[in-house]
């Protein structure tokens, strides 16, 4: 599940007189994922290093002059950008001391805000709705600026987004009680107006929040009496807008949140992820109004993750950086670090063990030093959680990073190092603890793996794996990893943890399983259990014909006398009876068996998994069948043992994989003429299951009836009774 850590000021705060503003003008990301730039609401910018809480730099505007926008930084010439008195635009380098000594333009109409995010160039926009990049715009400062916006529509809320070919500015305005919103594509030049649906009357959206992903560009809303909307706009569905039409805005509602009594007054709603939001201002479900609080909520599920009070007024203003929450309340701006795992049902139920928030981050220690110099036991020494007592992760010991540490170690250092310090943190006895974070961490492993060919910590997975706390849902992509680099133990391990593995991804291994040469599979070493049962079942010699599950292989020929057989003359059918049972020979060799064991045992639909199975071949279909047919055969002797402690499929779940590939796969096999006599034999199975269940039915049926006899009260000392079964 989501998890709220404990947070840290990051620098005090000036508010209003009124208290209705924060002071602070806006929080943008700067250089890296520890450094962030605050613009107040006066004449100030400041750089921070926000682990340490520290400025770096700062900024003034002389006395009389305003900022009016938050400065941001431009990765791409390493300068900062704001602007002044509604007109003047202001850029500066870190070692520029004072803003006069930066460079100055004055354009020819107010601007609203300018934008800058990674990957694309700053845009500035004008308040009554014009766009300029800001290259452009400083060629020619005085350049006539249109008006878009009507007469008395103005902007609320504005942002930057770019694509994979694409660059957005998206901005938000109000005309009347109407709202709208623009998007305005850069290259080529185009903007589309769309109208959002009304609410109830008088109430306007307190927060947006917007972001990118799957071609779509998602709005997300937060209305005052608690509902969270979003809209969903195509990328590629944009049209120049002419004559300022506005095309209706479908919307859906996300969350419906408790609100108390009365309306929100100041509340934000930030999405996180695809599965997450934050959401700032609104009351705790069970801690009843009056208090403020921080909260993530699950918008697949409906569930509240994690919260967290927050003391002091809210004013509204939420920003999210670098899994990060920066909230400015009472006379503090506070940074809430937060992690938001891959949205499951497991987690959303709570059946995943939760992270506790205290123990989430573990403090850095004091070492003692007579433990250092002279071995002896010492009390234990209080941790310390201060940014300016932190020491570098190099001088720690090894074995105290934490999870968070651990994360960001996968992502650059080379595999051995990466690998020493995963083991040292799943060898911990609180390995349950470690949840949520286990499964971060088998997403973050697995990223790295597919941007890095040469990266891959096969244990690690493993272990990660045996811990039985993650799911398909929460690392979708570490099964099919698996199969990329042939590591057939850690995709026998997948399919017997994972209950959640979908019927493509079940097929995927089953293809690649019966595609794979019998070296290959050698090559491995795989779960013993599963070794161990075929092991058994190969050696056993074939013993007496007996009636086992209700098939004996030599009397298969009087199935087939009223089966698909009966069309043969009686000399045939005479043949038939006389000869002998198909040989028991394993068709595939011991560990390739042993991975088509595990395909057998995993959950599955049968509407969800026909349509994969028509990707297999006709020779691969034949193959696994005749597999199948092996597995019956032995299952159908008197002398094969129970093996309940072994990893083994049960007969009807043999059974129901023959019966899935012939409805997936019947007409190619009619086709096929190798495919005619496994036909004719695996028909005999099928039949002789049908027979049995229909012998157990009657035999139900009779017990039941006995079930429903009342014994007579009055039982003289010798009677004769007669039980007639129907």
């Amino acid at each position: 599940m989501a998890a709220l850590y404990e947070g840290y000021t990051l620098c005090g705060l000036a508010p209003a007189q009124n208290q209705s503003n924060s002071g602070v003008l806006g929080v943008e990301a700067e250089r890296d994922s520890d450094h962030v730039v605050v613009t107040d609401s006066t004449r100030s910018v400041t750089l921070y290093k926000v682990s340490d809480q520290k400025p770096l730099s700062s900024w003034t505007v002389k006395q009389g002059q305003t900022l009016t926008c938050s400065a941001v930084y431009n990765p791409q010439t390493k300068e900062y950008v704001a602007v002044s008195d509604g007109k003047v635009i202001r850029i500066w380098k870190q070692e520029h001391l004072l803003l006069d000594q930066a460079f100055k333009a004055t354009v020819s109409a107010d601007v609203w805000r300018v934008h800058c995010v990674a990957g694309g160039e700053p845009v500035v926009l004008f308040k009554r709705g014009a766009v300029r990049l800001l290259d452009a715009l400083l060629s020619a400062p005085q350049q006539p600026i249109e008006e878009v916006l009507a007469q008395e529509e103005s902007i609320r809320w504005s942002t930057n987004i770019v694509t994979e070919s694409q660059q957005f500015a998206i901005f938000t305005t109000e005309q009347k009680g109407d709202h709208f919103l623009y998007l305005q594509r850069l290259n080529p030049n185009t903007l589309q107006r769309y109208r959002l649906e009304r609410e109830e009357p008088g109430l306007s959206p307190l927060s947006f929040s917007a972001s990118y992903r799957d071609k779509h560009i998602r709005l997300l809303y937060l209305y005052p009496n608690g509902h969270v909307y979003q809209s969903v706009v195509s990328e590629r569905g944009l049209v120049t807008d002419e004559g300022g039409q506005a095309f209706p805005l479908p919307r859906s509602l996300l969350l419906s949140l408790p609100v108390g009594e009365g309306l929100l007054e100041a509340a934000s709603a930030q999405a996180l992820d695809e599965a997450h939001i934050a959401v700032v201002g609104v009351p705790h479900p069970s801690a009843g109004s009056g208090k403020d609080f921080l909260c993530i909520w699950n918008t697949n599920f409906q569930t509240l993750q994690a919260g967290k009070e927050i003391a002091g007024k809210i004013y509204g203003q939420l920003w999210s950086f670098w899994n990060k929450l920066f909230i400015p309340h009472g006379k503090t701006l506070s940074v809430i670090p937060y992690e938001c795992p891959k949205s499951s049902l497991a987690s959303a139920l709570g059946k995943m063990r939760q992270v506790k928030t205290e123990e989430s981050k573990a403090p850095t220690s004091v070492p003692s030093w007579n433990n250092i110099l002279h071995e002896e036991k010492a009390l234990p020494s209080r941790t310390v959680e201060t940014r300016k007592t932190r020491i570098t992760r190099k001088s720690q010991s090894s074995s105290s990073l934490t999870n968070y540490q651990v994360l960001e170690l996968i992502k650059t250092a080379p595999v051995e190092e990466v690998q020493r310090e995963v083991d040292l943190l799943l060898s911990r006895t609180d390995i349950q603890d470690l949840q949520p974070s286990l499964g971060q961490l088998a997403s973050t492993l697995v990223s790295r793996t597919l941007q890095d060919p040469a990266f891959y910590t096969p244990s690690s997975l493993a272990q990660l794996v045996h811990t039985r706390c993650l799911c398909h849902s929460v690392c979708p992509d570490l099964v099919l990893l698996a199969l990329e680099r042939k590591d057939y133990f850690l995709c026998q391990l997948c399919l017997q943890f994972f209950p959640d593995i979908p019927e493509a991804i079940t097929c995927a291994c089953l293809k690649a399983f019966i595609s794979m040469s019998d070296v290959d599979a050698e090559n491995g070493s795989l779960e013993p259990d599963g070794v161990s049962f075929m092991e058994t079942l190969i050696a056993r010699e074939r013993g007496p014909d007996g009636l086992l599950n209700g098939f004996s292989p030599t009397s298969a020929a009087e199935y087939r006398s009223d089966g698909l057989g009966g069309g043969g003359t009686r000399a045939q059918q005479d043949e038939e009876m006389t000869s002998p049972p198909p040989e028991q020979i394993c068709p595939v060799g011991l560990h390739k068996a042993v991975l088509l064991n595990e395909v057998l045992q995993t959950a599955y639909s049968d509407s969800f998994l026909l349509p994969h199975l028509k990707d297999l071949s006709s020779q691969q279909v034949v193959l696994f069948l005749q597999y199948l047919q092996f597995l019956y055969l032995k299952y159908s002797q008197d002398a094969f043992p129970q093996t309940h402690g072994l990893r083994s499929p049960s007969l009807s779940q043999i059974l129901d994989w023959v019966c899935v590939l012939l409805d997936a796969h019947f007409t190619v096999l009619v086709m096929t003429p190798e495919a005619k006599g496994l036909l004719v034999n695996l028909h005999s199975f099928v039949k002789s299951q049908v027979r049995l269940v229909s012998e157990l039915g009657k035999i139900e049926g009779s017990l039941q009836e006995l079930n429903k006899m009342t014994a007579k009260k009055d039982v003289g000392q010798y009677s004769i009774e007669i039980i007639e079964l129907f």
